[in-house]
């Protein structure tokens, strides 16, 4: 299955982190930065609530399947695999203290996308027997959107966890990329570029992420 799950990732996807949604206006601002990622062309997006009620994390998904068609934009859930068939999304992201790979797979069936943590300085061992679609590597370079105590792999991180998975498995790299260095990180074998606070940092995220696919073509 692996093999040929390459060609349904794009070569880049954001991570909506709630910390950036305003509590005030919060649907019209989900609402519009929704149309506006579609319509830069944003085939996926993962969508990740970690301290927000669950009440919440339902209002927000609703928006933003709602503002990014089922038809073409692929939404990932974090750590909530038991949401996805109530939200109508399309995967889900589990790491240690969620469901398995396995267990999510159960859960959701064959279709449904699922991500999982592949490993940093080394695979994680066993993970590729996993029956996940992608596995995220890093962090790559020091980020402050997502709490990490491993250190950066760097460049050549990438090209170690490469060597060691193969050609096949879809390997997202992650973690305080730039254009010039996601390019590098693409060049050393990472499949897909992940990226949170170098867009949802910008004034204008949309622009952000067609400067990135720009940058990157």
């Amino acid at each position: 299955m692996l093999g040929n799950m390459r060609n349904r990732f794009p070569k880049l996807y954001p991570i909506l982190d709630a910390s950036i949604i305003p509590s005030v206006g919060r649907a019209a601002f989900l609402q519009r930065l929704g149309s506006e990622l579609a319509q830069a062309g944003v085939t996926l997006l993962e969508y990740r609530n970690k301290t927000g009620a669950e009440s919440e994390l339902k209002a927000d998904a609703a928006i933003l399947r709602a503002a990014l068609p089922a038809g073409q934009v692929k939404l990932i859930l974090d750590d909530r695999a038991d949401l996805i068939d109530e939200l109508g999304f399309d995967g889900v992201h589990v790491d240690a203290g969620d469901v398995t790979p396995a267990e999510a797979r159960r859960l959701l069936g064959p279709e449904r996308i699922i991500g999982t943590f592949g490993g940093g300085a080394a695979l994680v061992p066993g993970i590729l027997d996993t029956p996940a679609d992608y596995f995220s590597i890093g962090v790559v370079f020091p980020t402050r959107t997502k709490q990490v105590t491993a250190p950066p792999i760097g460049i050549e991180g990438i090209r170690r966890l490469r060597a060691a998975a193969g050609p096949d498995p879809v390997l997202v790299a992650i973690g305080g990329l730039t254009p010039a260095t996601g390019a590098a990180a693409l060049a050393a074998g990472a499949s897909v570029l992940a990226i949170a606070g170098a867009i949802f940092r910008h004034p204008d995220p949309a622009a952000a992420f067609r400067n990135w696919l720009a940058e990157l073509d």
